[in-house]
């Protein structure tokens, strides 16, 4: 069903022409790249070329609308994982002895919940996603934060097309620009806001239960410099994530701060 569903977004935002195959297919072979320099990552000693990410031969689906529109290169894993983390108040932290301004810690600016209607199958929305834009923008505004403050994000990149959504949504680019900021460089691992690291959902893997708290670990990896060869150039102080259920039904988004 998701592959379809994403299928059938990827045909809108092709024939409004906000993005193309071959957009969708290089954000393929970034989550490929960064997995490459990733050893936990599910596809790790996979490489996947531009080339290899835009072949036909990987169209799969078998519904004939939409099977020109999702090869199996632009889908996430479906991967055995876990991820854990301990959240803890500054008295908390005190009664552990440990300081609020400790080095080892993130501190949590906001998280922020929001919800669509399950029952509301509105092909208006198609080419954004308005569920994870108020998740993401209601937690920047709680946190006193601005999309340009962000220096890292971890994505939902349930599928590639996702991710350029996703872009949008977060508001590192204005509606329409995600492919065109994708091209930027903007987020490779040397841009300037570099998105989904370690490979993101579709090269890293998705243990779907596990990956909320995987992205939060993401962006923790990156700010205490724990990250290897696909560490950043730069320590960021400001990382967002935004996680989504469904097809953006649901989601979450977390603003970390370094300290």
């Amino acid at each position: 069903m998701f592959p379809c569903l994403f299928a059938r977004r990827m045909e809108a935002c092709v024939r409004s022409g906000k993005f193309t195959l071959q957009d969708t297919a290089a954000v393929a072979a970034k989550a490929y790249h960064n997995a490459n320099r990733n050893p936990l990552a599910h596809m790790h000693a996979v490489k996947v070329s531009l080339e290899d990410a835009s072949s036909e031969e990987k169209l799969f689906l078998a519904n004939p609308t939409y099977k020109p529109y999702l090869r199996l290169t632009d889908c996430s894993q479906v991967s055995d994982g876990g991820a854990g983390l301990i959240l803890a108040s500054e008295e908390g932290l005190r009664r552990h002895g440990l300081s609020p301004s400790d080095p080892s810690l993130l501190e949590v600016l906001a998280v922020r919940l929001a919800t669509g209607n399950l029952y509301d199958d509105n092909r208006t929305t198609l080419t954004r996603m308005p569920t994870s834009h108020a998740a993401a923008q209601q937690a920047l505004t709680a946190a006193g934060v601005t999309a340009a403050q962000i220096e890292v994000a971890e994505v939902h990149d349930c599928f590639t097309p996702a991710e350029l959504l996703m872009y949008e949504a977060l508001g590192l680019c204005q509606e329409g620009e995600g492919a065109a900021y994708f091209h930027s460089g903007a987020t490779t691992l040397d841009g300037k806001v570099p998105v989904n690291t370690g490979g993101g959902l579709v090269a890293f893997g998705h243990p779907v239960g596990a990956t909320g708290i995987k992205q939060v670990m993401e962006v923790y990896r990156q700010m205490k410099g724990k990250c290897g060869a696909y560490q950043m150039k730069h320590t960021p102080a400001i990382g967002v994530t935004l996680n989504m259920g469904g097809d953006d039904k649901t989601a979450v988004s977390t603003v970390l701060k370094n300290i």
